[in-house]
């Protein structure tokens, strides 16, 4: 990669582009700033002129797979409306997608420590990622009598916990973790499971 220098004019995203290959390959705690920039084609000075630190650069990073993660989950949500069990079984599919697609956001946005909270600009992009799966499982909890009702906070977050483990468990190869199943269909069950738990599927389906 030729070297670009302080004045390059999208320095900003090449650093993030090279911290997202290297959290890929080394862990979000496995590689330095200076790595980044030579990854970016510049010095390590150049990249103090946008971020403070490596967990500046890695809570960028997660910024925007927040931003993509909640385009893609809205895409899913409004592409099987007006069906309230269609719509919120595809945000879970688009979950699973989202980390094989992305694993270098994936990993910043869930796996580096990072708290959501670092800058207001990663909380607001995170927020609204899970504000959809809420307002899905919102939606479907409406077939619920009150009274038995989950808050769909919870029912959210049972489904990303869900989600998140198969991810971790099943589709990113870890050593000695293999299943007989696909994950999207470990996933597509599990939902099931936890659907028909709540009453919201029949037992035959």
């Amino acid at each position: 990669m030729a070297k670009r220098g302080y004045h390059h004019g999208n320095l900003r995203q090449a650093l993030v582009e090279a911290a997202l290959q290297l959290v890929e390959i080394k862990g979000p705690t496995g590689f330095t700033l200076s790595e980044a920039a030579k990854l970016a084609g510049v010095t390590p000075a150049a990249v103090y002129r946008h971020f403070e630190g490596r967990e500046d650069l890695i809570a960028e990073a997660a910024r925007q797979g927040f931003a993509m993660f909640a385009d893609l989950m809205q895409h899913a949500y409004d592409k099987y409306q007006p069906s309230a069990l269609a719509a919120f079984e595809a945000t879970g599919r688009a979950y699973l997608a989202f980390a094989r697609k992305h694993p270098g956001h994936y990993i910043a946005m869930f796996e580096s420590g990072i708290s959501v909270n670092r800058t207001p600009e990663l909380a607001e992009a995170a927020a609204r990622a899970r504000a959809i799966l809420e307002r899905a499982a919102s939606d479907l909890s409406q077939h619920i009598p009150e009274d038995k009702r989950p808050p769909a906070s919870m029912f959210s977050a049972h489904i990303m916990a869900m989600s998140h483990g198969v991810v971790e468990l099943f589709a990113r190869n870890a050593p000695g973790a293999t299943a007989p199943f696909a994950p999207e269909d470990l996933l597509e069950s599990g939902i099931g499971i936890y659907l028909r738990g709540l009453g919201l599927i029949d037992p035959d389906q």
